[in-house]
């Protein structure tokens, strides 16, 4: 025992010894020479050199930010070799991209960027890159909803008999609307008269695109977030707006947020109104917990809490199967100057869909949670609202605008006629708000909103009225 004791020791000793010669090697190896002041003092100063006349090329890597660490990975399941051509030079150049189209079902399965974006050599829209020119392979910047209908086409059909169908075509043909986007908001300036349609309305509604001569969509329609594109073959629509590019998730499709970059503001902020309701307040208080990748038609409460948007206007839910006709489970529009009971098959008229067969669809939304009592005493408030702002709102300033047309009593530009300007707010703002948050639930948005600031509207719209007939002009009062 005392034997193996002292050898123990021994061995301590000389590994220490080992490790303290080692350190002292590592230093000296790296410590710097030393320079005297003498040396320093001898020693011409570094010369001056003259800036390079050639520009200067930094090298990044690409891949420094991607998503997936594992930037190494190639999928490659029935791809040809050009589409894995494209996967692998885009993981450098764009690898958000690529990282995206890696997590989405398209990337699982194999559905690769030439299956989108691959036209025939004589589409409008066919170009090639460098990387493709001698080859038989043309491509498209442009992936019109045609595309995406090849492998979703009920998905497509409904769209195209939905609401949003119209969202620029309506905008395309309405004078009035032309006139406020170049004259008016624009002010016929030679140059930039298109600005606020090119960062606003198209970025919603959408636009007709149009190419320039190399096949590539201009820079006055291009790139466009807005739903009713009309892209040059003809098709309608945008996916992307709700299954972002290139992850296209239905998860992201079901939150409120991916309708919340249109559906907001003063003349229809539904996801304000979203927010103000029971439903809005269960979503933030525990809406990060909720499954929401489940299967087409197999997503049900108990996956969430609360409706979203997509819950009660598209989602399968009960006896009701998935729809992309946002208007199928409508009965009012709620957007028009009056109020009025959808009854049209055309999806260019304001009052497309079935309002009969849309309210009972939404109930049965609505009984998947709740009791049809308090579905039915719902509805009845809503409807209760909208009629009251038909009837005691709308219909008695529209009279006064007819009589005052009529006398000649407006003026011919209507955003410098104040009682025209009160005359658009009341509908096109505070009426929205009203309806739109007595019929979604949202009190503070039906009442100070919406009823409270359209009876303001009413009596200030009722005293020039009354100004402008008693003294036969216009001057404001």
């Amino acid at each position: 025992m005392k034997r193996s004791g002292k050898w123990s020791i021994l061995i301590l000793i000389i590994l220490g010894l080992l490790i303290a010669s080692a350190l002292a090697a590592c230093t000296t190896s790296q410590a710097p020479a030393a320079t005297t002041s003498e040396q320093q003092a001898s020693e011409p100063a570094p010369t001056a050199v003259p800036a390079s006349p050639k520009p200067i090329v930094v090298e990044v890597n690409r891949n420094v930010g991607a998503i997936n660490p594992t930037s190494s990975l190639a999928i490659t399941r029935g791809m040809d070799k050009v589409a894995q051509e494209c996967v692998s030079c885009h993981a450098k150049e764009t690898p958000g991209i690529v990282n995206d189209w890696r997590e989405s079902r398209h990337g699982h399965v194999g559905v690769s960027c030439l299956d989108c974006h691959i036209v025939n050599k004589d589409d409008p829209t066919a170009t090639q890159h460098e990387t493709l020119i001698g080859t038989d392979t043309y491509i498209s910047t442009l992936v019109p909803p045609s595309r995406c209908a090849e492998c979703h086409p009920n998905e497509a059909e409904e769209f195209d008999h939905s609401g949003h169908h119209r969202a620029a075509l309506q905008v395309e043909g309405k004078d009035a609307m032309q006139k406020l986007i170049h004259h008016h908001e624009g002010q016929d300036n030679p140059e930039f008269n298109n600005a606020s349609q090119e960062t606003g309305c198209m970025q919603c509604h959408g636009i007709r695109i149009e190419l320039d001569d190399q096949g590539n969509p201009t820079p006055e329609t291009w790139p466009s977030a807005g739903i009713g594109n009309v892209y040059p073959d003809g098709s309608v629509g945008n996916c992307t707006v709700c299954h972002t590019r290139h992850k296209f998730s239905i998860a992201e499709a079901r939150k409120p947020e991916a309708c919340a970059s249109c559906h907001l503001g003063p003349d229809h902020p539904d996801i304000e109104i979203y927010e103000n309701t029971k439903h809005g307040q269960i979503y933030a208080a525990e809406g990060s917990t909720w499954k929401w990748d489940s299967a087409p038609d197999a997503w049900e409460p108990g996956d969430y809490r609360a409706p979203t948007c997509a819950t009660c206007h598209m989602s399968g839910i009960g006896e009701l199967t998935t729809t992309h006709n946002v208007s199928e489970r409508l009965y009012w529009n709620l957007w028009g100057k009056r109020s009025k009971v959808r009854n049209s098959n055309d999806p260019m008229s304001p009052l497309t869909g079935d309002g009969e067969q849309g309210r009972a669809k939404m109930k049965m939304v609505c009984t998947s949670c709740h009791s049809e009592r308090m579905t039915d005493s719902y509805f009845s408030h809503g409807d209760k609202a909208v009629n009251l702002y038909n009837e005691a709102y709308y219909d008695p300033a529209l009279k006064m605008l007819n009589d005052l047309k009529d006398k000649g009593l407006l003026k011919e530009n209507p955003w410098a006629d104040e009682f025209q300007k009160i005359y658009y707010h009341l509908w096109h703002h505070q009426g929205r708000r009203a309806r739109q948050g007595a019929m979604m639930g949202a009190p503070d948005w039906a009442h100070w909103h919406g009823f409270f600031e359209l009876q303001q509207d009413l009596y200030r719209m009722q005293d020039i009225y009354n100004y402008r007939i008693e003294n036969g002009k216009i001057e404001e009062p």
